[in-house]
């Protein structure tokens, strides 16, 4: 399946990337699709099983599953 994450700082999109790419999932850094709302900009688009999603880090604003051409909202920060 295929996932976005988004983030409040650049910082955070790079660190979770690393992370992704050290437990074998790949990853890649990216614009942030218009129709979800980033802090920085910057997400990471990564292909996961569900079992295996990286747990968000305290720089992570949300993760959504990509759905077609929809966004579903997996988890999201609580101050979001």
């Amino acid at each position: 399946m295929e996932y976005i994450a988004t983030f409040y700082s650049h910082f955070g999109a790079v660190r979770f990337k690393k992370i992704c790419e050290e437990t074998g999932i790949t990853a890649k850094a990216m614009p942030v699709p218009r129709l979800l709302s980033s802090s920085c900009g910057t997400c990471v688009r990564f292909q996961a099983e569900p079992e295996t999603l990286p747990s968000p880090t305290e720089e992570t604003e949300q993760i959504v599953r990509v759905n077609g051409g929809a966004f579903e909202v997996l988890w999201r920060a609580a101050d979001s």
